[in-house]
């Protein structure tokens, strides 16, 4: 059976950038992992209504995308660049290893997010082919409220050239969205279900489909 890892730093990412694609490749009959790098914990900062609340929303979407398994590294959120760069890629790594995946989904390294940049850092580590020979596709996805604010001068902003058709994945993408009530907000917000629908209906005007998601391809072997 085919095996895809989605890598997020934070719950919700996973949604945002490529929700449809999850749900499709699991009724395709894939494995579906889902790698969360951060977590919530008092030592960073949060109260045990925040932590319990997370808690409920993982639990909520792990079951509705049906993943085949769900990996937390509860690393600090906000504070990865506080880390040692080798306390993020080794756990990364151990996950990669032991799941063994065929495609990896990861975040674009150019978003506002400094978490997001290291996360894909990481991760460009986590499934080098001499090691990890097993990996043979790497893609990043898109976050709004990060991706689109990733202004850096010297960054061409994302250009997508891998477009996933999740026309008849959409409306339960934009459901599971909503199962993290703490983390979106009324449109215009970026992490709102109009605003996540309307990039869908974006994307797919790219691809001449009804709804698409859209990836860099960052590896392929053929």
């Amino acid at each position: 059976m085919k095996s895809v890892l989605i890598v997020a730093p934070h719950a919700d990412d996973e949604t945002l950038g490529c929700g449809g694609s999850i749900l499709k490749f699991v009724q395709a009959g894939y494995e579906v992992h889902w790698l969360l790098v951060t977590g919530m914990s008092k030592s960073s900062g949060f109260t045990t209504t925040q932590i319990a609340t997370r808690k409920k929303e993982i639990a909520a979407v792990t079951l509705a995308y049906g993943f085949s398994s769900i990996n937390e590294l509860m690393l600090p959120a906000g504070q990865l660049e506080t880390l040692p760069m080798n306390h993020i890629v080794e756990p990364i790594s151990d996950v990669v290893s032991k799941i063994k995946p065929e495609q990896v989904f990861t975040v674009y390294r150019n978003d506002a997010h400094t978490d997001h940049k290291i996360v894909f850092d990481a991760v460009m580590s986590a499934t080098k082919s001499f090691r990890y020979p097993f990996v043979k596709k790497v893609l990043a996805y898109e976050t709004l409220s990060e991706t689109d604010f990733g202004l850096k001068p010297e960054d061409g902003g994302f250009k997508p050239n891998v477009f996933i058709d999740v026309s008849l994945q959409l409306e339960k993408k934009l459901t599971i969205l909503e199962m993290y009530p703490s983390e979106i907000a009324p449109f215009p917000f970026p992490r709102s279900r109009k605003a996540l629908e309307s990039l869908a209906y974006v994307r797919g005007v790219q691809a001449n489909v009804e709804a698409a998601e859209a990836f860099v391809l960052i590896k392929e072997i053929l």
